[in-house]
């Protein structure tokens, strides 16, 4: 046989072996049997949900004061959502200590549960409406009380001063004199109970 006619049955054999290989085409759909569809395509696996890591809100690290066993007031840090509000301060306030800053000492004379506080500042003096008295202290440990609120407050830009108002009527407070004031009473009211050098 010549190489010509080697070639040209070769080429038959190819194009009948290529031909047998191809996806029939009828022109028309046509059903295919359960068991020729690969099983991954009857039980797909359905993508896993990932639950966002970042939270909705954002906190930021804001001032409170607490009681330290010198019986000084002391600065800690609270995140508080943004927009931080002086309310929300005074609300982080109220919570008082962590279990670790408890663990050190640490303590608060204002009695948190169940009261809830508003704050608004006109001219540098922060008015605190609380629901009811957070004071269940007397004596120096009250005078203390009044200081942690009003360290709290004046931490913030542009407050002086701090008037105490319960259920919105206006209060007396202790000085660090022992004299009963009706506010606004600021930072040099309380020194003795500022922070330890």
């Amino acid at each position: 046989m010549s190489r010509r006619v080697l070639l040209l049955i070769g080429l038959a054999v190819a194009a009948v072996l290529m031909s047998a290989c191809g996806i029939p085409n009828s022109g028309t759909p046509t059903a295919i049997a359960k068991s020729d569809v690969p099983v991954h395509l009857l039980n797909p696996v359905t993508p896993a949900t990932v639950s966002p890591t970042i939270s909705p809100s954002v906190a930021v690290p804001e001032v409170i004061y607490l009681v330290a066993p010198s019986q000084h007031v002391i600065a800690v840090s609270r995140d508080v959502e943004i927009p931080a509000s002086l309310s929300e301060i005074m609300g982080a306030l109220l919570d008082g200590p962590t279990a670790t800053e408890s663990d050190f000492g640490l303590q608060s004379f204002l009695t948190g549960s169940n009261i809830h506080v508003s704050v608004t500042v006109t001219s540098g003096v922060a008015t605190v409406n609380f629901t009811d008295n957070p004071i269940q202290v007397v004596g120096p440990d009250q005078t203390l009380a009044v200081a942690q609120v009003v360290y709290t407050a004046t931490q913030q830009p542009g407050v002086t001063g701090v008037i105490f108002e319960i259920d919105g009527q206006r209060r007396d407070v202790p000085t660090a004199s022992g004299v009963q004031v009706p506010g606004p009473v600021g930072r040099a009211s309380y020194l003795p109970q500022a922070p330890a050098p």
